[in-house]
């Protein structure tokens, strides 16, 4: 992707990060819903509720909003939600995965079927296109929250196994086994992420042309547009 304009990978980038903190309330408030239809409303005695909730403090969903939805799926007209993930071949050899919680199965099939079809790319079995990524722990942290030695020190002794720092941000990377440890190694000393949560990551990333790159990320930010996906990832190399 040497050609590829840089300006348009930003914009990219930029309303993918947009279109992410959208998705991260919206998956949020899907798991509130889903601990309550599962639990019952007492976050005491329905620990899928309390960590939910313990989310949305963290990504300062407003409490008006925890609460609402909490008397929603409680009154029984709120259907509950399940996790999938679809996987889809895009263009070039390129393999992209989205994560859904949907409360209709029914309409995220017509859903991904309609953004083929328009956009191009197929959905393929299950397992086809995982197998190239890693679910991995990923917290992104702002450089003004930890000295960079400081916390490169504490995350690694609390078990995280990549360390990676962009000019605003540090991008800390675990194994699923070790998140909720490197996650209570920076909750104990008050550091504050802007992000965190369970992510796919490439195993190796793919070069296409031009016009492919276009296509996929065409397909991308069609399936980000989607109700019911709450995050897409690719193994495509995108010259940032």
């Amino acid at each position: 992707m040497a050609g590829h304009s840089k300006w348009a990978n930003t914009k990219h980038r930029k309303e993918r990060a947009d279109k992410k903190k959208g998705k991260i309330f919206s998956r949020i408030v899907k798991e509130i819903i889903s601990a309550v239809r599962q639990g019952g409303i007492d976050p005491k005695s329905n620990t899928k509720l309390k960590t939910a909730i313990q989310k949305a403090k963290e990504a300062n969903v407003p409490n008006e909003n925890v609460e609402r939805n909490i008397k929603k799926a409680s009154s029984g007209d709120q259907g509950d939600y399940a996790e999938m993930t679809y996987e889809l071949y895009g263009f070039g050899g390129v393999g992209i995965i989205a994560d859904v919680m949907t409360d209709n199965k029914n309409r995220i099939s017509s859903d991904m079927r309609i953004a083929t079809n328009k956009c191009g790319g197929t959905v393929a079995t299950p397992g086809a296109v995982s197998y190239n990524f890693d679910r991995k722990g990923q917290f992104v942290i702002p450089k003004i929250a930890c000295p960079e030695d400081d916390l490169f020190l504490l995350v690694t002794d609390a078990g995280a196994d990549d360390f990676a720092v962009t000019d605003e941000q540090y991008k800390v990377t675990c194994s699923i086994e070790n998140y909720a440890k490197v996650k209570e190694a920076l909750d104990k000393q008050g550091i504050k992420c802007e992000e965190s949560g369970l992510v796919m990551i490439p195993r190796t990333l793919v070069e296409v042309s031009d016009e492919d790159a276009d296509s996929n990320i065409a397909l991308i930010e069609w399936l980000e547009n989607l109700d019911d996906v709450d995050a897409v990832y690719h193994n495509m190399k995108i010259d940032l």
